[in-house]
């Protein structure tokens, strides 16, 4: 294991068990709530970019 890991678990292991787990749930589901929000803002901007892409598709054909 590196030196900086194992550091780190020295750490924790000064900490109840259960603390611990509580603190990484909190951190997991902070870090799937902000996946999803990219998530959300990328089919967003990839609605936006499709619906762009048709209205001048649709522009193109109408002008010849």
């Amino acid at each position: 294991m590196p030196p900086f890991l194992e550091a780190a678990v020295a750490n924790l292991d000064a900490y109840p068990r259960w603390f611990v787990a509580l603190c990484l749930a909190v951190v997991a589901m902070v870090a799937v709530w902000v996946l999803v929000k990219l998530l959300k803002w990328t089919l967003y901007l990839a609605a936006i970019a499709v619906l762009v892409w048709v209205l001048a598709g649709i522009a193109a054909w109408w002008l010849g």
